[in-house]
């Protein structure tokens, strides 16, 4: 239910914060004390467009926030998880609007920021507002659909239909993408099978240019690594002065010292070590330099494959792994086109056969359907009858569609008569909001133990009616409210004496100042202002306001 309603700025509302209770809820007031404003709140609440003009002159910004408390969270929690946000927690879900002159207006949804397409899916799964309004579920073939599903029953039938549905309407994609988005000519398949053939000919290995490029560096350098291997070979061994024979004057020189003082054998032992190791560096260089090769065709097939392996490059990949990558796609998309026949004839058996699951279950609940609906439609027809519409006629058609859709294997309409010897029509185009509204609190007291939506709100419904039927639509919500919060709005003391609370719109003036409030009402209280609302003399009024309210008891 709505547990709190909170309005700042907006018309004549300055600050109130209204809080409310469950069942039947009255809000009276004479007019143009500002009644109105509860709607106004609860639409921008729901998402319908921003009037900035309803900001309280002198202000620059209006608020409304509005608190839900939930018992069954998953339609909410479903919307909340497609916007990317949490779900609600213990059955709390808050929701705040803010308008500003300057046109930067504001939406949260328990205090993360979203879009106004949030606000107005979160709205078809709390409120159902009706009256001089449009915010009207009655007249969406999908709503109505919705309604007739609960109350033939079928919620579970439906979920497993959705789910056999999807998988037909995958394959059936599947199928038509292969039968369209991929038509080969023969032009394309042998561009595939060059492109294929083009990079398996050339054999490539993962890691692959690294050694080639490292050997190709060293094969076009092979004459000046030559040069470079022969000058330090030169310096450590050859001619007079080289260090190798350097080092061994040094030898033979601590040789005789070490053997005058054999205490300085352990000084010279880091000599010895770096002369072997000199002497093994001059073997090491002479040997690589002996295995140089400067051969003219190893260069020309090195650089050959280089150049192939740039060419490939350039066409299919920054690199040897993405170049590989392209060629196992290419060769999939051949497999896929060479193979066609098969995995076409594959698809459409395929098709078939989830085709026929959807139906099979699509018809089971077409029989359910078929049977709810005159049901629900003389359920209704009933109710219409005790809010005055003695003799009209109301009938949930079926039409079956021309193939099967998400919800089914057909749709319903409410068609409605108002009058005798009319023929029934479409409800949206048949009803005015006044007869909508009874319409409504018909068809809503028919599904008052399947309907979802926690809000119910009736602005002014009883209007042009009498007192009779003014009674008999106040019993009506008043009945609804033992599974909805219902709110309405009203001139009839009839319908206020049966709310289970009452609250009042006052209008204050002070200066030039002009204040709107709303106020719970109770015992004299409640009286005085039924007794207001029926007119004439002081005492008879109340008289009749106390028996009102001891008939509601």
């Amino acid at each position: 239910m709505l547990s709190f309603l909170k309005i700042r700025n907006l018309a004549l509302v300055e600050d109130v914060t209204w809080e409310l209770a469950a069942g039947l809820i009255g809000v009276t007031g004479e007019t143009g004390a500002g009644k109105s404003i509860i709607v106004g709140a609860l639409k921008l609440i729901l998402g319908e467009r921003a009037d900035r003009s309803l900001i309280r002159n002198g202000q620059d910004a209006c608020t409304v926030e509005a608190g839900f408390h939930l018992k069954d969270t998953r339609a909410i929690d479903a919307v909340l998880e497609e916007a990317g946000l949490d779900p609600c927690q213990d059955g709390e879900l808050l929701i705040k609007r803010s308008i500003s002159t300057s046109g930067a207006n504001k939406q949260f949804v328990n205090c993360s920021p979203v879009t106004i397409q949030v606000l107005k899916s979160l709205g078809e799964f709390l409120v159902d507002l009706h009256g001089p309004h449009d915010h009207q579920s009655l007249n969406s073939k999908d709503r109505q659909l919705e309604m007739l599903d609960k109350y033939a029953s079928v919620e579970e039938l439906l979920g497993k239909y959705q789910d056999t549905w999807k998988l037909w309407r995958a394959a059936a994609t599947e199928l038509d993408e292969l039968e369209n988005s991929e038509r080969a000519s023969s032009q394309q398949i042998d561009m595939l099978k060059f492109q294929a053939n083009e990079i398996a000919s050339a054999n490539l290995k993962p890691g692959e240019e690294e050694e080639i490029e490292s050997r190709h560096r060293i094969a076009a350098n092979g004459a000046r690594l030559a040069e470079l291997c022969g000058s330090i070979t030169g310096r450590l061994s050859e001619g007079e002065g080289s260090v190798i024979d350097g080092l061994r004057e040094i030898s033979r020189s601590i040789h005789e010292l070490e053997k005058i003082d054999p205490s300085t054998a352990s000084m010279f032992e880091g000599f010895k070590s770096a002369q072997i190791e000199l002497t093994e560096l001059e073997s090491s260089v002479q040997d690589y330099a002996d295995d140089l090769e400067i051969d003219a065709a190893e260069l020309d097939k090195l650089e050959s494959r280089i150049h192939t392996i740039q060419t490939l490059k350039r066409k299919y990949g920054r690199t040897i792994a993405e170049i590989l990558e392209f060629l196992a796609e290419t060769e999939r998309k051949l497999a896929r086109m060479e193979n066609r026949g098969e995995e076409i004839a594959r698809l459409q058996k395929l098709v078939k056969e989830r085709e026929a699951d959807v139906l099979k279950i699509g018809r089971q609940i077409s029989k359910k359907r078929a049977d709810a609906a005159p049901k629900l439609a003389k359920e209704v027809a009933s109710h219409l009858t005790d809010l005055g519409f003695k003799r009209s006629v109301f009938e949930a058609q079926l039409a079956v569609l021309p193939s099967p859709e998400r919800n089914g294997l057909e749709e319903v309409d409410f068609h409605f008569a108002p009058n005798p010897g009319e023929p029934s029509k479409p409800l949206r185009l048949t009803a005015s909001s006044g007869e909508m509204s009874r319409v409504l609190l018909a068809v809503k007291s028919a599904l008052a133990k399947q309907d979802a939506v926690p809000l119910l709100v009736f602005d002014e419904i009883d209007a042009n009616v009498g007192g009779n039927i003014a009674e008999a639509v106040g019993r009506k919500m008043a009945a609804l409210g033992a599974t909805h919060q219902v709110i309405a709005i009203t001139h009839f003391p009839q319908v206020a004496s049966l709310a289970k609370s009452h609250f009042v719109v006052t209008k204050e003036i002070t200066g030039n100042t002009t204040r709107s409030q709303i106020q719970a009402v109770s015992d004299a209280q409640r009286v005085d202002e039924l007794a207001r609302m029926l007119g004439g003399s002081a005492d008879s009024a109340r008289v009749h306001a106390l028996s009102l309210l001891k008939g509601a008891a």
